[in-house]
């Protein structure tokens, strides 16, 4: 199997780049070959069963434990993986849809919707992010095709300009205001399976969900994270932030380039 399309650059169109502009997400289909992804998933998901200490039984969770199991930095945990999150093909597309000169890793997160898992609800990303600019995105990696069924990521296609919503942490109150408010507006609503090797990209704030797991298997999904190179942190503005702010980027201080030692710069111009 040849991993060097890892790092094989991937060659956007202008029209891609103008509808990332406008609708804030994209889907790219054959950015990987199903090969790395099975390679990958086997990977992946050996390190998620050896990590997670989550034994709640699905039904005594609430929605948020329902929606996926999640656990964080697994490039730090393995070679392998970091390879795949350090990618400077997926590193070069996020350059280029955010339109700056380079991207540094704010993290990487696994997220394996179980089967029978709930939806995840409504919500922006960026919500829980101590950063100065919008100029954030996220890859979202399917690690198998992802049928309707199994609960693809869903978006609301240019939300990025709405404010209502922004200070709502991902839950069921985020699920019933955000899609209230969304009923009321133009942004078409787009749910659409993945094909294996199709992934998807999406800024920080577009407001996005996904459908419950009603198939037999786990959704599994690598994501990584992605930030401006030379974005800042800002004075964190709820508890998440905060967090983040101690956790993603330790020893940053408020104003300061977010270059920790666990952000390095994975692409630039």
């Amino acid at each position: 199997m040849d991993v060097t399309i890892l790092d094989k650059p991937f060659s956007l169109t202008p029209t891609q780049i103008a509808f990332y502009k406008e609708h804030a997400f994209i889907k790219l289909k054959k950015v990987l070959s199903p090969e790395i992804i099975h390679h990958y998933n086997d990977i992946i998901s050996k390190k998620v069963s050896e990590l997670n200490k989550e034994d709640t039984p699905l039904h005594q969770k609430d929605t948020y434990g329902k929606a996926f199991l999640q656990l964080f930095n697994l490039w730090t945990t393995n070679e392998e993986i970091q390879k795949f999150v350090f990618s400077s093909r997926l590193a070069q597309i996020a350059t280029e849809l955010m339109e700056v000169d380079g991207v540094r890793i704010y993290h990487d997160q696994a997220l394996f919707k179980e089967a029978g898992g709930g939806i995840t609800p409504w919500h922006a990303d960026q919500y829980y992010w101590p950063l100065s600019s919008d100029k954030t995105i996220t890859v979202w990696i399917p690690l198998q095709s992802t049928p309707l069924e199994m609960g693809p990521l869903e978006f609301s296609a240019g939300s990025q300009h709405i404010v209502s919503g922004r200070e709502l942490a991902i839950g069921d109150e985020s699920e019933r205001k955000i899609s209230e408010n969304l009923k009321v507006t133009d942004f078409p609503h787009i749910i659409e399976a993945f094909d294996i090797g199709e992934i998807s990209f999406h800024s920080g704030w577009v407001f996005h969900r996904a459908g419950a797991n009603q198939t037999n298997q786990s959704r599994k999904v690598m994501t990584v994270i992605y930030m401006d190179k030379d974005i800042r942190i800002k004075k964190p503005e709820n508890k998440g932030q905060d967090n983040d702010w101690k956790t993603w980027c330790p020893g940053v201080k408020i104003g300061g380039i977010a270059n920790s030692p666990i952000n390095p710069i994975l692409f630039e111009k």
